[in-house]
């Protein structure tokens, strides 16, 4: 496969960080966003001293309202063609709604949903045009269910799957390919951030490590796939909700999100 340049959103730490390391060992260039630039810098330090890629990091807050155009047109303007694209930025805020910070909450629909479908509005016309270009988008096995404690989060999951299956179908036949990726509970920074503790888990629940919930998007996106869904309970959850009435797969979810709470 010929080198193409992968924009990364989220990239210092977790699944993003992850994904650059595939991308790059993979003989491709990258432009790797996030809001904290020294980790960023790190990571492509390593990346470009290990595989002599192109890495080009840029520093910004995607839950600005103008972050993705922004974004685009400083890209555009050093003439840069993004090849694929990785909407992995996102994070998640526990506890109940009417008593979470509006602000984070307000922040957190902005990079889960609105940072993500805008940049997708910006990326993928210019793909189509040159009939080829692939698009991951982050969501989460809890695009499935409803997530008492965590309930924007979970509606924002369920929002980047609906919308990138609707996307994968408009794009048949385009050159131009969407996946989305839906990880279970994986082990990086995001729980902490969002006040959940994975120690308490239930123990028949695994965690997964970030470099094989990456592997199995990376691949899938590489392939077309629409979905992918790493490992088999994961897998087994996503199936089960179609037949568990809603009521309960809330209730199940909530007696979890409790458990794990900081």
């Amino acid at each position: 496969m010929q080198p193409q340049v992968v924009l990364i959103t989220g990239a210092s730490g977790g699944i993003g960080a992850e994904l650059a390391k595939v991308a790059a060992a993979d003989g491709h260039d990258l432009v790797l966003v996030a809001r904290d630039l020294g980790p960023l810098q790190t990571l492509a330090d390593a990346l470009t001293k290990r595989h002599d890629n192109a890495v080009r990091v840029l520093s910004k807050d995607l839950s600005g309202p103008q972050a993705a155009q922004e974004l685009f047109d400083e890209l555009q303007a050093s003439g840069t063609v993004v090849d694929i694209l990785i909407n992995n930025a996102g994070f998640g805020l526990y506890g109940q709604f009417w008593r979470s910070d509006a602000g984070r909450t307000l922040d957190m629909l902005q990079v889960n949903v609105v940072t993500l479908t805008h940049l997708c509005r910006l990326f993928l016309p210019q793909m189509i045009e040159r009939r080829r270009g692939k698009v991951l988008n982050v969501a989460s096995i809890a695009a499935f269910q409803p997530g008492p404690m965590m309930a924007v989060y979970y509606a924002s999951k369920a929002y980047v799957l609906s919308f990138s299956e609707a996307l994968a179908n408009e794009l048949k036949g385009s050159g131009v390919t969407m996946t989305a990726l839906c990880p279970g509970l994986t082990r990086t920074p995001f729980a902490q951030r969002a006040g959940l503790d994975l120690s308490r888990v239930f123990w028949w629940i695994p965690v997964s490590d970030p470099h094989s919930v990456t592997l199995v998007g990376y691949r899938a996106m590489m392939r077309g796939k629409a979905t992918a869904i790493p490992g088999v309970l994961s897998r087994l959850v996503a199936f089960s909700t179609r037949f568990v009435p809603r009521r309960v797969a809330a209730a199940v979810v909530r007696a979890m999100q409790k458990r794990v709470a900081r």
